[in-house]
């Protein structure tokens, strides 16, 4: 009842949130009309000719948006049909497509697995078949949550750029609220699906929660999918079209951003929806989705699972449940008793919806946790292959743990991203001699933002294993997600009020409206930031949860998986070299399109009469297909490059190998992901510093136009890919790697203990 109540008032709650934004008109507006209460008003300036130009520019934002995401669930329907073939046949073939249920034969003499001795197992065939219908169930539910969040950012933007002509609380509330329709939308979605397909498969597996979990990662396996190609793909797209336009546009002309002079600008805004909204949507769906199924395998092999605990082992969907009620009340603190009202109180706005979420939220988990687990937990701790007893408050230290050391690792982002503070503005000031002093200071800073979070991660990761051993670390990263509807919506604000900022200045509405636009993009990327930051923390967790469950899965021990056996090794130094491969083709592919973009500009400036001076009208149709070609083209390779790793590795190598393989990505990925993401984000951010120039420091290194803020622009030029393409891609890089092998490990269990190629040197 708990669950189907939260799932109802999430959906309620953001259909609400959305009616509310849909009262702000657009193409029928009159000067005057806003949404929000008198006390929240400053100033009303509008006139038609402006709100047409508004309403316009919104259309094409939204065509672009929407020929792009479906152009590529094309492509990704067809990588659906292929794979959902390749883990029907792979999980179905070892029994030779058997339906005759079996018994669970034991091959290491430790608990769980005598806990499972001679209890009943499904069949093979079985197997196939669910954990392919969980697979599309996964990759449909990201494909919608990802389209969803896409149409809501598309539908909110001009509408916030409207607001804004009335004062910077109607303008943050439109935003803020749009990105709670995502949040909650997203999360009551993701719940929703997984529970229906809980309650579904129960009725099939009869009681054999092990079987039926491990298959029910295919959930996750789905929309972590998705997610790789919604990451890849739309930030290619955006980072073509955000290099073209700066390089050419800010640089080579010396025009402003977003000036409707560059033919780059429309694809510039439809990009900051498909990679921004839609990419990091599926993202963070996949992140939920994974650790909800990792915690579920790992307390299905427990006495939970065995002894037919239904609650307990549904303990990390209440938990989700929870988060729903828990974010809902911190998004009224925002929306509706304490919205921002000034360009200062922007980024404090943000930073309470964070840390009161993190309160509540450990409040709600604490009541669920002493209400629904037992007050003994049989099996969540093992050692030296006994079980022991964990207490219901030690599952709920690791929650809290996971939840604080997310919001730590939001405002350690924060720190290092925002103009508000020394390190931004350290990178700025290096602008003075030149692009090559901006990118040493971007880089150092990049790096040195791995300190905390990476402590702060090994802390979680020691508490939550000491109490609870792996299904510790899986609550840990289900409490660092314990904010999630919460963190999608201050992470979809940012995009919307970058959206808003372009739409601003193509419809000439002012330089005060850009200025208060600007304010709320500037703390905007800073959200977006502190997002990736929930994201690659998450991601670790999850994919080290993942990783517990591949080990018990493939009844691998820990002296199977230490560092002194060889084949671990392997697998592990090759694993770390992953991420910079994958990096390398992502990296590759911005800059290959970005040629093409730059290109392509430079020809319009070149041929269109009276460009420059307004009188000729850009091509911007040639530039958004430049665009799409070649995210759809480029996003294949690193694609395939993750999903095919786990394959070749467990049946040429062995489990052994790819056990190496899953923690060696994990370590180097996560530290590379973070230092990208918070990099770029820098460099973004101190360009805006300079651009605002609202502070003494800001003017005398000089304003837009400089020698100085040109160099910015580089700065921020080639951090563009590293925040919204690289960085933010690996999170998944390392959480499917490791979810694919979860679900492929009966397989490889069975037939490909030792691999076909290690296994030719066993004995």
């Amino acid at each position: 009842t708990f669950l189907i109540l939260a799932i109802i008032i999430g959906a309620l709650f953001a259909l609400y949130q959305w009616y509310l934004v849909s009262l702000i008109r657009v193409r029928d507006r009159t000067p005057g009309d806003s949404s929000a209460g008198s006390s929240l008003l400053q100033e009303s300036e509008t006139s038609a000719e402006v709100i047409k130009k508004v309403a316009d520019i919104q259309d094409a934002i939204s065509l672009g948006a929407d020929s792009f995401l479906f152009t590529e669930y094309r492509y990704i329907s067809v990588f659906m049909v292929l794979f959902s073939a390749i883990v029907f046949l792979l999980l179905a073939s070892p029994g030779n497509f058997s339906s005759s249920k079996t018994s669970y034969v034991v091959n290491v003499s430790e608990y769980p697995e005598t806990l499972w001795a001679g209890a009943n197992k499904a069949s093979k065939l079985s197997d196939g078949i669910f954990a392919t219908i969980a697979f599309v169930c996964g990759g449909l539910t990201s494909l919608i949550s990802g389209y969803l969040g896409m149409k809501i950012a598309t539908y909110a933007n001009a509408r916030t750029s409207l607001e804004a002509q009335i004062g910077i609380a109607p303008a943050f509330v439109v935003a803020f609220r749009s990105g709670a329709v995502m949040g909650f939308l997203l999360t009551s979605l993701g719940l929703a699906v997984l529970f229906v397909i809980v309650l579904v498969f129960a009725k099939f597996y009869d009681g054999d929660w092990r079987s039926m979990y491990e298959v029910i990662a295919g959930y996750g396996l789905g929309g972590s999918s998705i997610a790789l190609f919604g990451r890849v793909g739309g930030g290619i797209y955006t980072k073509a079209a955000d290099v073209g336009a700066d390089l050419v546009g800010k640089i080579e002309q010396n025009i402003p951003e977003d000036d409707p002079r560059n033919p780059a600008v429309i694809a510039d805004n439809v990009g900051d929806n498909v990679g921004d909204i839609a990419g990091m949507g599926a993202d963070l769906f996949g992140s939920f989705a994974e650790s909800t199924c990792a915690a579920l395998v790992l307390s299905s092999v427990t006495a939970f699972g065995r002894d037919q605990m239904i609650v307990p082992m549904l303990y990390p969907l209440l938990l989700s449940a929870g988060m729903i009620f828990s974010c809902l009340v911190t998004t009224l603190i925002a929306t509706n008793f304490k919205p921002a009202r000034t360009v200062e109180g922007i980024e404090p706005a943000l930073k309470v919806q964070l840390i009161v979420s993190c309160f509540v939220m450990a409040v709600v988990s604490y009541l669920i946790s002493m209400g629904c687990l037992p007050e003994d937990c049989v099996g969540l701790r093992v050692v030296n292959g006994e079980p022991h007893v964990v207490k219901n408050w030690a599952v709920w230290i690791c929650v809290a743990c996971g939840l604080f050391t997310g919001l730590a690792i939001g405002l350690c982002t924060e720190y290092y991203t925002s103009n508000a503070y020394k390190p931004v503005r350290e990178v700025a000031s290096a602008c003075r001699t030149g692009a090559a002093t901006n990118i040493i200071f971007g880089l150092a800073l990049g790096y040195q933002s791995n300190i905390i979070p990476i402590f702060g991660i090994g802390a979680t990761i020691f508490v939550s294993y000491q109490l609870a051993n792996f299904y510790g670390i899986a609550c840990s990263a289900l409490g660092m997600l314990g904010t999630l509807a919460t963190a999608l919506a201050i992470d979809a604000y940012g995009p919307i009020s970058d959206n808003a900022g372009g739409i601003a200045e193509m419809a000439g509405m002012g330089d005060d409206i850009r200025e208060r636009t600007d304010a709320l993009d500037a703390a905007g990327n800073t959200t977006a930031a502190i997002g990736k930051g929930f994201a690659i923390g998450s991601a670790c967790l999850v994919s080290l949860a993942l990783f517990g469950s591949f080990v018990t899965a493939s009844s691998l021990t820990q002296s199977d998986t230490t560092l002194l056996n060889n084949r671990v090794y392997v697998g592990l130094i090759v694993g770390a070299m992953l991420p910079y491969w994958f990096s390398s083709l992502t990296m590759k592919s911005v800059g290959t399109a970005a040629l093409a973009m730059v290109e392509e500009v430079r020809r319009q400036f070149r041929e269109i009469e009276g460009l420059m001076d307004g009188s000729g009208q850009p091509d911007y149709t040639s530039c958004v297909e430049i665009s799409t070609k070649a995210s759809l083209n480029q996003m294949i390779a690193p694609g395939c490059l993750v999903m095919l790793s786990p394959i070749v590795t467990g049946v040429f190598f062995g489990n052994k190998c790819l056990a190496g393989l899953l923690a060696g990505a994990l370590v180097s990925g996560v530290q590379i992901a973070i230092s990208a993401s918070n990099t770029g984000g820098a460099w973004d951010n101190a360009k805006k510093y300079l651009e605002a120039g609202r502070t003494p420091e800001a003017q005398d290194i000089g304003g837009k136009g400089t020698e100085a803020h040109k160099a910015a622009v580089i700065g921020d030029t080639v951090g563009d890919p590293l925040k919204d393409t690289s960085g933010p891609s690996l999170n998944i890089l390392i959480k499917l790697m490791a979810v694919e092998s979860l679900v492929f490990a009966p397989f490889f269990r069975e037939n490909t203990p030792d691999g076909l190629i290690f296994g030719l040197f066993s004995n």
